[in-house]
C-alpha cells in the first residue's frame, strides 16, 4: 500500500463532494476530522406526521389565468375550473384556502413572503396551489417570470419558523420548457427532542410535467394534472399517503390523457407528471 492509499484509508469522517477550493472552511473543523460514533438511545418515534393541531393548515391558490400583453402569454382558458376544484378539495379537508386570481409577480411574492412570516404554530402543514404559466424554474405573473426557488425558498426552516417539521407543499401546474412527449408503445414517536434538521426539509412539489417538457391543459374541463389530482384526493385524501395518491395522479395522467390538436405537432402527445420530495415523515390527510 502505498503512502497516499494509506493516507486516504486513515482520513475517515464527513465531508462533502466539492471542488478542493470550495472546502477551505472545513480545513480547520477538528469535528470533520474523525468519524461521529454515536450510540443512539432508543426512542418512541413516529413516522407520521401529526394533526394534532387545532387546523391542518392553510391553502392559498394562484390563479393566473390574464396576462399583461407585453409578457406574449395567451389566456389560460380552463385555469379557473382548476382552481375551483382545487378548492373544493383542500376545502373538505379541513383546509383554510384562499384564492388569488390575476397576480403580477410582485403580489405573488408579497403574498408568500407574508404567508411565510404568519404564525403556523396552530397549524398541521400548508398548501400552496400555482396555476400559472411556466418554464424551467420559473412561474410567471401577470406581468413577468420569477424564480420557483425564491417563492418557495420564503418557506424554509430558517425562514418561517413555524412551519419547521411541518410539511409544506406545492402543487405547480406550468409548463416547464417546451418539450412534447410523444409516448411510447408498450405491451402491458412522540417526536423526538429539539433537534437540528436542513432548512429545505419537509417540502414536497408535485409538477404537473417532468423538467423540460409542456404541461397540458384542457380549455373546457382544465389542466391534466389538476383533474387528475383533485379525483384522486377526492378518492383517496383520507384513506392513503400523499406520495401514494399522487403515484395514481401520475399513473391517471400518463395513461388516459393524449392531446388532440390541430397544431403541427401538438397530436397525440402525452405528459408525466414529476414528485420532488424531500418529506421526513408520511403524511396522511386525517387520524
Amino acid at each position: 500500500m502505498s503512502a497516499a492509499e494509506e493516507k486516504d484509508t486513515t482520513a475517515q469522517g464527513d465531508c462533502v463532494d466539492a471542488n478542493p477550493d470550495n472546502t477551505k472552511g472545513f480545513q480547520n473543523d477538528p469535528a470533520g476530522s474523525q468519524a461521529m460514533q454515536v450510540d443512539a438511545k432508543p426512542q418512541s418515534y413516529s413516522f407520521r406526521y401529526s394533526l394534532e393541531y387545532p387546523c391542518i393548515g392553510h391553502c392559498i391558490i394562484i390563479n393566473n389565468k390574464n396576462f399583461d400583453r407585453s409578457t406574449g402569454m395567451n389566456v389560460r382558458n380552463g385555469t379557473d375550473v382548476d382552481a375551483g376544484n382545487m378548492m373544493k378539495v383542500f376545502g373538505k379537508l379541513g383546509y383554510k384556502v384562499k384564492v388569488f386570481n390575476d397576480q403580477t409577480v410582485g403580489q405573488i411574492s408579497q403574498l408568500l413572503h407574508e404567508a411565510s412570516k404568519a404564525d403556523h404554530s396552530r397549524s398541521a402543514s400548508f398548501v400552496c396551489v400555482l396555476l400559472s404559466h411556466g418554464d424551467e424554474g420559473i412561474l410567471f405573473g401577470t406581468d413577468g417570470s420569477v424564480e420557483l426557488k425564491t417563492l418557495t425558498g420564503y418557506f424554509r426552516g430558517d425562514r418561517c419558523t413555524s412551519l419547521v417539521g411541518k410539511p409544506k407543499l406545492f402543487f405547480i401546474q406550468a409548463c416547464r420548457g417546451t418539450d412534447l412527449d410523444g409516448g411510447v408503445e408498450t405491451d402491458s414517536f412522540p417526536d423526538r427532542s429539539p433537534e437540528r434538521i436542513p432548512v429545505e426539509a419537509d417540502f414536497l412539489y408535485a409538477y404537473s410535467t417532468a423538467p423540460g417538457y409542456y404541461s397540458w391543459r384542457n380549455t373546457m374541463t382544465g389542466s391534466w394534472f389538476i383533474q387528475s389530482l383533485c379525483e384522486m384526493m377526492t378518492r383517496y385524501g383520507n384513506e392513503l399517503e400523499i406520495m401514494q395518491i399522487l403515484t395514481r395522479v401520475n399513473h391517471k395522467v400518463a395513461l388516459d390523457f393524449e392531446s388532440s390538436s390541430n397544431l403541427p405537432g401538438f397530436d397525440r402527445r402525452k405528459q408525466i407528471p414529476c414528485i420532488v420530495s424531500m418529506l421526513t415523515k408520511e403524511l396522511y390527510f386525517s387520524s
